[in-house]
């Protein structure tokens, strides 16, 4: 059994944890106050203005070659469980089903836990931005980052952007999701009878042409789903971070609950001792 010494150590040493990650908690839910009311006000746009572009790409037509990037979007920090795991696992195995076609892949990265994980694989690396996610950023990361990737399209060193992001369901729960950047994925929908219940996908009449219309709105669609996409990362991070903080300081308490039981243990035994030693020398002294 450990000293009493040992175990008030112990016990000093979980409580100072306990302090930290109870302070990250509190940091994190603070900060996801914010980043959610963000990406809630923002969603709607970005989607309608997604599904305008792929009603365009439809009419417009799209063709897509074996030259991939895949835009990753993890945080910079860990301890937020295993947020940034799933994200690096969704893009490994997609990575891996298209090199067994024959498809080149390389990366852009936002967050340094994709680009190290993209090192040590290893993996090209096209582009990296660090201290984006889960921090302040502004619409110009998005601009910036959709008109490299748009101008390597367009000069043919890739043919096809896939991004992998965590889409925001629920402070409990967020969902590493993949999504077709470029060339705009057309929106099949097969068109129903209103009276039997079916729905229209809305008619977008295009003037001068759908293909004209999509080159000048193309730019800034990419730019619109990029910062959707680190708008949705960086909530769910926070949502991430709180709730592995929240567990860290549960686990804390319990510790701190066993190792005050096993102090008690250790001082009624020191005591228990201590008892013997002052009845035996009594008794040894009768005799």
């Amino acid at each position: 059994m450990p000293s009493l010494k040992e175990v008030q150590l112990k016990i000093r040493g979980v409580k100072q944890t306990k302090k930290i990650t109870k302070a990250m908690n509190m940091v994190a839910t603070s900060k996801l106050r914010g980043a959610q009311m963000s990406m809630e006000a923002f969603r709607p746009y970005a989607d309608k203005f997604a599904e305008v572009l792929g009603s365009l790409a439809a009419k417009a037509g799209e063709d897509s070659s074996p030259l991939l990037v895949i835009v990753l979007f993890t945080s910079d920090r860990g301890l937020c469980g295993g947020f940034n795991a799933h994200l690096i696992r969704v893009a490994e195995e997609y990575m891996e089903q298209c090199r067994e076609k024959g498809v080149e892949v390389s990366f852009t990265n936002f967050g340094k836990k994709g680009r190290d994980w993209c090192k040590k694989t290893p993996c090209e690396i096209t582009g990296e931005y660090i201290g984006v996610v889960g921090g302040r950023f502004g619409f110009n990361v998005a601009v910036s980052s959709a008109r490299e990737l748009i101008k390597g399209f367009l000069d043919g060193r890739y043919d096809e952007v896939q991004i992998v992001y965590s889409r925001f369901q629920s402070v409990s729960k967020q969902v590493a999701a993949m999504k077709q950047l470029l060339p705009i994925p057309p929106i099949a929908v097969e068109k129903t009878d209103v009276q039997k219940g079916g729905a229209f996908m809305a008619e977008h009449i295009c003037e001068p042409s759908a293909e004209e219309i999509l080159e000048a709105m193309l730019p800034k669609n990419i730019s619109i789903q990029i910062y959707k996409a680190l708008l949705e990362t960086s909530t769910s991070e926070h949502a991430a971070r709180m709730l592995a903080m929240d567990n860290a300081s549960k686990a804390c308490s319990d510790m701190i609950d066993e190792l005050t039981l096993l102090f008690n243990k250790a001082r009624q035994a020191a005591i228990t001792a201590e008892l013997m030693d002052i009845v035996g020398g009594a008794e040894a002294l009768k005799g």
